[in-house]
């Protein structure tokens, strides 16, 4: 399969656990609209159901395509929620924001009682940090916050480029909540819960890209077809 082949895959495969009723979590990126495009289908053929959009740009697809929406703050608690991600351990521990809407992801993922992350072989890796880690960082400050995450990095035993995100253009890629991202290329990461308490203790840091036991179920698509993988 290519690899968007794989992403529908994998997309397709998740819909087996979307029920009728649920309050369903709606991630961002490539292989989440890959989910959202099976999801559109089944909506349009009756199922009934309430999505709570990650970013502006899925809610604007899942507009466009008839999903009806409902804000975080007008649902209790979601069902399930169905996402993405940019690496995958064997502990289901992630790595994401690699679409910039990192913040969004973690709170409607915090919100939900089960996270489902959707992705093709590439994202499976035996240890998190190959992929650099996107840091949703406030504007204000932003050089110092650069520094900080460095100084985070040397503790940690990492090296690499800690930069921020930019455009083509070299403009700085500013997210949903206005706030910038800090791609931190730290190589493995030996010790994810404490790298993730360090960050977040950083006073410009607004969130890291860390998504650590949140997830209960990894749908991976590959060569060989599709595979669904368990926290040991």
């Amino acid at each position: 399969m290519s690899p968007e082949e794989m992403k529908a895959a994998a997309g397709k495969a998740a819909m087996a656990h979307v029920r009728e009723g649920m309050r369903l979590g709606i991630g961002t990126g490539s292989t989440a609209e890959a989910f959202i495009a099976h999801l559109a289908e089944a909506v349009g053929d009756g199922l009934d159901i309430t999505g709570v959009p990650t970013s502006e740009r899925t809610a604007r697809l899942c507009v466009e395509m008839g999903i009806r929406l409902e804000s975080l703050d007008d649902v209790d608690e979601l069902d399930l929620t169905v996402d993405g991600a940019d690496e995958i351990d064997p502990n289901l521990n992630l790595i994401k924001g690699a679409g910039g809407a990192l913040l969004r992801e973690k709170i409607v993922a915090h919100a939900s009682k089960r996270m489902i992350v959707i992705a093709d072989d590439s994202k499976v890796v035996d240890r998190l940090g190959r992929f650099p880690l996107p840091i949703e960082v406030n504007a204000f400050g932003v050089e110092t916050t650069r520094r900080a995450v460095e100084a985070v990095a040397r503790d940690h035993g990492a090296t690499g480029d800690i930069a921020i995100r930019t455009a083509r253009k070299g403009e700085s890629i500013v997210t949903d909540g206005g706030h910038l991202i800090v791609d931190a290329s730290f190589g493995h990461i030996s010790d994810p819960q404490a790298l993730a308490c360090a960050l977040n203790a950083i006073p410009g840091v607004v969130e890291n890209g860390l998504f650590l036991s949140m997830a209960s179920l990894a749908i991976v698509a590959g060569e060989t077809g599709v595979r669904e993988l368990t926290v040991p």
